[in-house]
């Protein structure tokens, strides 16, 4: 019923939108006007939820994300600026008879792309042939000359990829773009497949959905296989990232969890030998395979972008010489090109005798004439973009021509900028995306289904035993019915997809049953750059709450004394200034820094640091910035520091209680015990001083956080010999040095390569000494100098750990 409202089948009102809507296709209603079977027992469900209902579970499934600290990176001057994973509650439901359709259409596309690939790096007989412009290859960014010749690792250049694929007016599909570069979303097909779990909960769905854990279990076999063939010694493997600063890092952070990768960046890996080597604090490991999440030109600086910061040199030597699997191969990007699509379905029958099963977008090269001339003709139905754009139709470039108008930068008339450089551009017919249901809210606790434009993106893997699917977990929706709003950067949302049988299914264990044998697995290796990362995090966490502590001091004597010129006082500030902490500021911004740099320091391993900890280093830094305005000085700014002191110790309690005892756990608390002694024989060497002031003894055991262990433990006024007595000789205090240096040595013993042939590292030779010597000393002995001495061992303790693990 094309121009005609919906039948009238469904009551709720939550529907309304649907129901008013002319009779167009989308996922809920089919050309016809009649709903979709697979959708009915859904909507049946949720058109009796209350309002109310509807609320707490969306907010069920926001509170999972937020928890999982599930987000996108925003583009801003801000690195580590994010947004809040953008769920849209109501799944897309597709028929699993449908998406074996889907599948069997996208292997066909999936083989295509790869003999493509093959070719252009190999023989080129599809532009020796005239199938493909010579000229758009050798201009294309994405095409990288090194590649040519170069066989790939394991035979195949692709082995993880992803299609954008849309609905048409008619009901069937096709595909908007390939994604073979380095194809994000399907870690977050997992989160949001665990939050509309949340949401959903009932059995059915629940027992009716396909699962999508399995995919994920077959490409890292496939993984494995790559890194190390047959024959060959263990290699490991890797997920190579850009970084913290990239819009995906969540995911790369979290599929290296979830399959026990090393999340890798350009730095961590050297190329020696033509042999790509992970630095780890074992010293190299040679590397058989990375997943690859950057973009291939920043890969290697010396043979592709020189400007790349976040690539490795001689990257591209260890894959000519066959040591390193890549996935996927260096160069897949051509494949991705908006004019590729317009040679596809030619190249199709030419390689495999078959027109394609899955059509994609309608596209046109405008370097021929009568290509040229349509598309002019029909400018009002086309997008008019750069031939080697590798973005969606609908993700649209700086300049472009859509409906007959410029967006973006003015090129004059569209007649002129085609003949200019038509060789350039490529006409795509407009897209006109099938809808689908999403909640709009109305800002008063209720809210309705309306209909929005929708892309399914669907991931394949190669196996062993071919392509294997994802089933659903990933469509993109926009927030109106614009097409060009379907990008997240521009407020787009992102929707779980339900692939679900009539019948409920089996439940299939993703492991064999145990033999009895069983073995349990080595421990990860840990890469230089994360264990340097853990290391500075425990550093930095100490500095804070030591600064923490100093101000809440200075603002606690502030308050009693209101006078500035107190000795105490100027003492503390004068302390505190050759720390860089400005005192003169209630809540100093080098005390902001110092968290900032912790919580970036956390980010830079977020696949190895619990998700509760960088929330808690988040809430410390949100809190400390809010303080910055409010907190006044006095008892006002002493309760703020309170708050601080509070927070860092639930940090610090995270990583004692539940920070599981591997290397990178001990790195983190060798920067902690570093850090903290490093401060306590500070405090001491000025604080316990001839020249320090009166109360500087109070002072000093108040920072050290033991008043009460020294009024139980003495019964007596603090004298310089019980302060010292406490917080440098005593084994048993958490915050003395002797303590410390013991917890270092403790640490130190358990690090690789601690004892070379029978005799201790030059580390700890120079821990043990320093250990001893306190151990022996009496608090007379303690001297400022002497103190400083200590300062300057730890300081050599630092370069060392540095120059035998962290580089």
């Amino acid at each position: 019923m094309p121009n005609s409202a919906r039948p009238t089948d469904v009551t709720s009102d939550f529907f309304s939108a649907y129901l008013q809507r002319p009779g167009v296709a989308d996922e809920l209603f089919d050309a016809k006007g009649q709903m979709r079977p697979v959708w009915r027992r859904f909507v049946d469900r949720f058109a009796r939820l209350t309002p109310a209902e509807i609320e707490a579970r969306f907010e069920r499934g926001d509170q999972y994300l937020r928890d999982a600290g599930v987000f996108y990176r925003q583009y801003s001057n801000d690195p580590l600026a994010e947004r809040d994973w953008p769920l849209s509650h109501i799944p897309v439901i597709l028929h699993e008879d449908e998406w074996s359709t889907i599948c069997a259409g996208l292997t066909q596309r999936a083989d295509l792309l790869e003999r493509v690939m093959a070719d252009l790096y190999g023989p080129a007989r599809l532009v020796a042939d005239n199938h493909l412009p010579a000229a758009l290859i050798a201009r294309s960014p994405h095409w990288l000359r090194p590649m040519v010749g170069v066989e790939p690792r394991g035979g195949h250049y692709l082995h993880f990829i992803a299609f954008e694929i849309g609905r048409s007016p008619d009901g069937t599909w096709f595909v908007l773009g390939d994604r073979t570069q380095a194809p994000s979303g399907a870690g977050f097909a997992l989160e949001n497949r665990m939050a509309t779990g949340r949401i959903f909960p009932e059995r059915f769905p629940r027992a009716h959905i396909h699962k999508l854990s399995g995919f994920f279990g077959t490409f890292r076999n496939a993984m494995e296989r790559l890194a190390s063939p047959r024959g060959e010694p263990h290699r490991v493997s890797g997920i190579l990232t850009p970084g913290p600063s990239n819009d995906t890092y969540y995911e790369h952070t979290y599929i290296a969890r979830y399959l026990g990768m090393m999340l890798l960046e350009g730095e961590d890996i050297v190329v020696e030998n033509a042999q790509a080597m992970v630095r780890t604090i074992e010293g190299l490991q040679p590397l058989g395979m990375l997943w690859r999440r950057i973009d291939a030109a920043f890969a290697d600086p010396i043979e592709f972008n020189p400007k790349s910061q976040i690539g490795t040199p001689g990257l591209m030597e260890a894959v000519r010489g066959g040591h390193l699997g890549m996935a996927n191969a260096l160069g897949s990007g051509v494949l991705e090109m908006r004019a590729m699509m317009a040679f596809l379905p030619r190249m199709s029958k030419v390689l495999t005798g078959q027109a394609l099963a899955l059509p994609n977008i309608a596209t046109w090269w405008c370097g021929g004439a009568r290509e040229r001339a349509y598309v002019q003709k029909n400018a009002q139905n086309m997008l008019i973009s750069p031939a080697d754009a590798v973005d969606l139709p609908f993700d649209l470039g700086a300049t472009t021509a859509l409906g007959g108008e410029f967006r973006g930068t003015a090129m004059g008339s569209i007649a002129d900028w085609l003949e200019r450089e038509g060789d350039r551009l490529v006409g795509q017919e407009a897209v006109t995306l099938s809808t689908t249901p999403a909640w709009q809210a109305d800002g008063a606790g209720g809210g309705q289904i309306v209909p929005r434009p929708m892309t399914v993106r669907v991931f394949a893997a190669r196996t062993s035993e071919g392509w294997q699917f994802m089933k659903g977990g990933y469509a993109r929706i926009g927030r109106s019915e614009d097409v060009t709003a379907l990008a997240m950067q521009r407020g787009g949302s992102v929707a779980d997809v339900w692939v679900v049988s009539d019948r409920p299914l089996p439940h299939t264990k993703s492991v064999a049953p145990s033999d009895g044998n069983f073995r349990r697995a080595a421990p990860s290796i840990l890469p230089a750059r994360a264990a340097d990362n853990l290391f500075w995090l425990g550093r930095y966490v100490e500095r804070t709450e030591d600064a923490a502590r100093l101000i809440r001091a200075y603002h606690l004597r502030l308050a009693a004394t209101d006078n500035r010129n107190d000795p105490r006082l100027k003492a503390l500030r004068s302390y505190m200034a050759g720390y860089g902490i400005d005192l003169s500021q209630t809540v100093p911004e080098a005390l902001i820094a110092r968290i900032f740099t912790a919580r970036t320091c956390a980010f830079n391993v977020r696949d190895r640091f619990s998700t509760d900890g960088i929330s808690a280093l988040s809430d410390l830094l949100k809190t400390a910035t809010r303080m910055t305005k409010t907190a006044q000085p006095g008892d006002d700014c002493a309760r703020a520091m309170s708050v601080l002191v509070r927070k860092i110790a639930g940090i610090t309690g995270l990583v004692h209680e539940n920070m599981y005892r591997f290397a990178g756990w001990r790195f983190l608390s060798i920067g902690r015990a570093l850090e903290r002694a490093d401060a306590m024989a500070s405090l001491l060497a000025r604080f316990t001083g001839e020249d320090a002031p009166e109360g500087a003894l109070d002072l000093a055991v108040e920072v050290g956080d033991s008043i009460i262990t020294h009024q139980r433990r003495y019964r007596v006024e603090t004298s310089r010999d019980t302060v010292v007595d406490l917080l440098a000789l005593d084994a048993d205090n958490p915050r003395a040095l002797l303590f410390l240096i013991r917890a270092l040595r403790q640490h130190a013993e358990a690090l690789p390569n601690a004892h070379l042939h029978g005799r201790p590292s030059e580390l700890l030779r120079t821990i043990l000494p320093l250990e001893t010597g306190i151990a022996c000393a009496m608090p007379v002995e303690m001297t400022p100098e002497r103190l400083r001495a200590i300062r300057a061992d730890l300081a050599r303790i630092s370069d060392l750990i540095a120059a035998t693990y962290l580089r």
